[in-house]
C-alpha cells in the first residue's frame, strides 16, 4: 500500500499499524538475547584508547548485514553511549524503488526489531509532506535494508526516542534545495541525524572494475579521497567526485543531504573503515563500509522550544479555532482580552505573526494575513489575524460555517524582522523576507520558497510582482530588504 502526500494535499493519515522486521534471523540474530550480545561483543573489541569524549549528533553508519559491517558500525554505535535524544532522523538510500526526486516514509506508526517497537514521528513526516513530496509505503521501507539495518543498533544504545526513517531517492539539484529546507528544521537539538550508506561496491558483481591490481588499496584511495569533500562539507565537490570517479557510494543522495543540511563547520570524522573481503567468499568482489561523526549545534531550534513549548502552541490554535468560531456565534469579533486568564506567560510575549488558513480536501489556501511587527501579545495577534485571514483576505469571499469544519489552521510566529545589506544574504528556506521600494512593499513567509519550489532568484521575482514591481526590482540597488525567522506549527503537526 502507497500514496503520495505532500504540501499540496492535507489529508488525515489512516490508522497505523507497525512494521515488523524482515532482516531478523537473516541479517541480524533473530532473538533479542543474541542480538544484545552480537552488538555488545564487537563493542567490546574497541580499543579502550579510541573511546571518544565529546557529544555527537551527526552519524554515518554503513548498512550491511551484520556479519560483514558491524565491527565498523559499532565505532558510531559508541558514540551514542550515554547521550539522550528524543529523535533519530534517518536518511538512507533507495535500493529498490525509483524515487525520482522524493522521500519515501513509513504508512505505519511504529517499526519493530526482536529488541522491540520505536515509535514513528507521524507528526514530523506529516511536516516535511507538507513541504516536500513524501511516498508513504511500507512495502518500500520492507524491502529496503539500509533504513531497517539501523534500528537495533539505535535501540541498543538509546532509549525513549522517536524515529523518522526517511528513504532518499535521486535528487536534481533543486529537489536537494527543497528537500534540505523540508527536513532541516526537524533536525533540533534533540535529535541525531543519522546517514546510512556504504561505500565503494568493487567487482564484477556490481559492474564497477577500474583498477587491474591492488583493487583493495586502490578502492580504500578512493573512499578516502570521497570523505575528505564530505570533511570538508563541499556538497558540489563531493557530487563531482562521484561522477568523475565512477564511484559506487550508494548513499551519495542522503550524504548530499546532509552536507546541505549543514550550515557550520561539524568536525566531521572518519571513525572506522573496512571492507568485506576477510568475510566475502568472492575475493574479486567486495563492498566497503565507514563509520563517521560529527557535531552539528541547533541553537535556534533550542531558542525556539523555549520560546514557545508544544503546550504553547496547542493553546494557540485552540484560540485561533475558537475566535473564529466565535464570530459565527456572535457575528463579531471576540473582545482582545478574552483569552487572557488562559495564556501562559510564553504567549503573552509582544510577537508578531501570520495565520494562514487552509482548506483539508484539497490543500489550496484559504487566507493569510499577519503582521511582521510586534505590538501586543502573541495570543492577541493570533486571534486577531485567525479572524482577518477568515473574513478580510480581500481575495477570498468571507468564510463559511460549512467550510469552517474543513479548514486546516497553520501559525508562524516571527522572530525581530532585520535589515541586510543585500538580497545575497536572504537563506531560502529559512528566512522570511520583505521588498520595499519607492513606496511599495511586500513579504514572504519563510516557508514560501520552498513549498513552490523557488530558488533565490525566482523567490525574489515574485516579490517584486507581489509588490507591484517590474519582475526584476530587486536588482534595484535602492531596493531594501529586512529579513525574519519563522517558528510554523499548524493542528496536522501538533496531533
Amino acid at each position: 500500500m502507497k500514496r503520495l502526500f505532500n504540501h499540496r494535499q492535507q489529508a488525515d493519515l489512516p490508522r497505523r499499524s507497525i512494521l515488523e522486521s524482515t532482516l531478523a534471523g537473516s541479517w541480524y540474530p533473530a532473538s533479542a538475547e543474541e542480538l544484545r550480545g552480537v552488538i555488545r561483543e564487537k563493542l567490546d573489541e574497541i580499543p579502550a584508547s579510541e573511546k571518544p569524549g565529546t557529544c555527537r549528533n551527526i552519524l554515518i553508519l554503513p548498512h550491511a548485514g551484520y556479519a560483514y559491517s558491524l565491527s565498523t558500525a559499532v565505532y558510531g554505535v559508541r558514540e551514542l553511549l550515554g547521550q539522550v535524544f528524543k529523535r533519530v532522523l534517518l536518511l538512507a538510500p533507495s535500493h529498490r524503488a525509483w524515487l525520482p526526486n522524493q522521500l519515501a516514509a513509513p504508512e505505519a506508526e511504529a517499526v519493530a526489531t526482536p529488541l522491540g517497537e520505536i515509535p514513528l514521528d507521524v507528526a514530523g513526516i506529516r511536516e516535511i509532506a507538507r513541504h516536500f513530496s513524501v511516498l508513504l509505503s511500507d512495502s518500500i521501507h520492507q524491502q529496503e535494508h539500509a533504513a531497517q539495518i539501523q534500528y537495533p543498533l539505535l535501540q541498543y544504545a538509546l532509549s525513549d526516542f522517536r524515529l523518522i526513517p526517511l528513504i532518499v531517492g535521486s535528487l536534481d539539484a533543486a529537489a536537494m534545495e527543497r528537500a534540505t529546507a523540508a527536513i532541516a528544521p526537524l533536525w533540533d537539538a534533540e535529535t541525531l541525524l543519522l546517514i546510512s550508506s556504504d561505500f565503494t561496491h568493487y567487482g564484477k558483481d556490481f559492474q564497477y572494475t577500474p583498477f587491474s591490481e591492488q583493487a583493495e588499496q586502490e578502492v580504500r584511495k578512493l573512499d578516502l579521497a570521497a570523505f575528505e569533500w564530505i570533511h570538508k562539507q563541499d556538497r558540489r565537490g563531493f557530487l563531482d567526485y562521484l561522477e568523475r570517479t565512477g564511484a559506487t557510494i550508494c548513499g551519495q543522495y542522503p550524504l548530499a543531504l546532509m552536507l546541505a543540511m549543514l550550515d557550520q563547520p561539524a568536525g566531521l570524522t572518519l571513525l572506522h573503515y573496512s571492507n568485506s573481503l576477510a568475510d566475502s567468499r568472492k575475493a574479486d568482489n567486495f563492498v566497503c563500509y565507514l563509520a563517521a561523526s560529527g557535531h552539528c549545534t541547533r541553537a535556534a531550534e533550542k531558542q525556539d522550544s523555549v520560546l514557545l513549548n508544544r503546550e504553547d502552541r496547542l493553546q494557540l490554535l485552540l484560540f485561533a479555532r475558537s475566535a473564529i468560531g466565535y464570530v459565527f456565534k456572535h457575528r463579531k469579533a471576540c473582545p482582545d482580552d478574552y483569552f487572557a486568564a488562559e495564556s501562559s506567560e510564553n504567549i503573552r510575549q509582544e510577537l508578531a505573526c501570520f495565520v494562514t488558513l487552509t482548506k483539508r480536501s484539497t490543500g489550496n489556501l484559504r487566507g493569510c494575513i499577519g503582521e511582521i511587527t510586534a505590538f501586543r501579545p502573541l495570543y492577541q495577534a493570533v486571534t486577531a489575524r485567525a479572524v482577518d485571514a477568515a473574513f478580510r483576505d480581500r481575495r477570498f469571499p468571507q468564510l463559511t460555517e460549512a467550510e469552517f469544519q474543513d479548514l486546516e489552521i497553520e501559525i508562524s510566529v516571527l522572530t525581530p524582522a532585520r535589515e541586510v545589506s543585500s538580497y545575497q544574504e536572504i537563506m531560502i528556506g529559512k528566512h522570511g523576507m520583505t521588498l520595499s521600494l519607492q513606496g511599495c512593499f511586500a513579504v514572504f513567509l519563510p516557508q514560501v520558497a520552498p513549498e513552490q519550489g523557488w530558488d533565490l532568484e525566482t523567490t525574489l521575482t515574485e516579490l517584486s510582482g507581489k509588490a507591484g514591481l517590474p519582475g526584476n526590482a530587486w536588482q534595484n540597488p535602492k531596493t531594501k530588504f529586512t529579513v525574519f525567522e519563522a517558528i510554523v506549527f499548524s493542528e496536522d503537526s501538533q496531533a
